[in-house]
């Protein structure tokens, strides 16, 4: 497993990967239900935090994958057969959401997990053995995968006051990991190919977010065979998605992680930043499907609530999408002010009687803006 040419003309995702990612569907689409649950039930608190805990460990291990991947990829059978494996501890990490979240129960979830991670950290010495140049970085990221997963084992033995401080502490302990392992030296990942993979994220987040929304949209009118208010949700809906996809795929990352993120500050809060705009487009979806519900069932959500639920993720998908992803290309101060000021913007929207409606309409006119502001 010698590792791949940085360089490497037409780098494209591969079909294997493409697998790994529909699987992970499942999982993204039990956190979007679970949550939608939540907030319909008016566990906003608790929900919302169980959601970026469990959202955490979907996103960690998808990207610790596709970062190995696209440094170390054979594709001869041992590899497919150990990716099949992380595969298979994806879906045992999907079937375990509903449960962490109705109850709080990680044990499924930590078994999917060392599933995955167990896979991975195999990957990452087999690397070790194969590239001498680089044994150092490979062999720091077999024993810091090794090490965490052993912690969160472990916190399945703690009290449950003790669960949420040694959770925060093993978070911080994972996103370490590629920080220390990568300041002995870099793996060989391919800028294009992070980009493509990234994007194919988004794309499923995205896809997700509609798929939620539309689900709990046709369902409400079902119940109500249509009310103007329902007709607003889901209009608002289709623009929201519409704008959050204009406003991701207006810049390539590539030339970002080609050029000036090649270093390891810019790169890491480029990456890690996506966390934020793949949660947020998830929970999109669930607040777009809980505010339907209070449309037609009148839930326990009061109006303001029920309206952020929709206006809030928008506005995180937003600021984090320009500020880790499109503020490195502008070239002047001003062409930022657009997205701090709609951001502003759609956190206010939560007080207008159509939440939905109002927030894709600013998200249309800010797309519409950004278009004609780079022609």
């Amino acid at each position: 497993m010698p590792g791949r040419d940085p360089s490497e003309p037409h780098r494209a995702a591969t079909s294997l990967e493409l697998l790994f990612d529909l699987c992970f569907v499942i999982a993204v689409a039990q956190a979007s239900r679970s949550l939608h649950e939540a907030l319909t039930d008016g566990e906003y608190a608790t929900g919302v935090l169980r959601f970026a805990l469990v959202f955490f460990t979907i996103w960690w291990a998808w990207m610790n994958f596709t970062w190995f991947a696209s440094a170390y990829d054979p594709d001869d059978i041992p590899y497919r057969l150990t990716v099949l494996v992380q595969i298979t501890g994806s879906l045992v990490l999907a079937a375990g959401v509903p449960r962490a979240f109705e109850e709080g129960d990680l044990r499924v979830i930590t078994i999917g997990y060392v599933v995955l991670r167990t896979a991975l950290a195999a990957l990452w010495l087999r690397a070790a053995w194969s590239d001498p140049a680089r044994r150092t970085t490979t062999l720091r990221f077999a024993v810091g995968v090794t090490a965490c997963q052993i912690g969160w084992v472990g916190l399945l033995g703690l009290p449950a006051s003790a669960s949420l401080p040694g959770i925060v502490v093993l978070i911080i302990a994972e996103v370490s990991v590629p920080v220390w392992a990568q300041s002995a030296g870099m793996t060989p990942w391919h800028p294009r190919h992070i980009a493509e993979r990234y994007e194919l994220f988004t794309l499923i987040v995205l896809g997700e977010s509609v798929a939620a929304a539309t689900v709990a949209v046709r369902s409400a009118f079902d119940r109500h065979h249509g009310t103007g208010s329902l007709y607003a949700v889901a209009a608002g809906g289709l623009f929201v998605a519409y704008a959050m996809w204009w406003l991701y795929f207006s810049r390539s990352a590539h030339t970002l992680l080609a050029t000036t993120h090649r270093a390891h500050r810019r790169r890491f809060t480029w990456a890690y930043g996506h966390y934020l705009i793949f949660a947020s487009a998830t929970a999109e979806g669930a607040g777009l499907a809980a505010y339907a519900d209070h449309v037609t069932r009148g839930t326990d959500a009061s109006a303001l609530a029920a309206g952020a639920a929709v206006t809030v993720p928008a506005a995180v998908f937003l600021i984090t999408v320009w500020a880790v992803h499109l503020r490195p290309h502008q070239r002047s101060v001003a062409d930022g002010i657009p997205y701090p000021v709609a951001a502003v913007g759609l956190l206010l929207a939560a007080f207008f009687p159509a939440p939905a409606l109002a927030a894709g309409a600013l998200l249309a006119v800010l797309a519409v803006v950004v278009t004609v502001e780079r022609r």
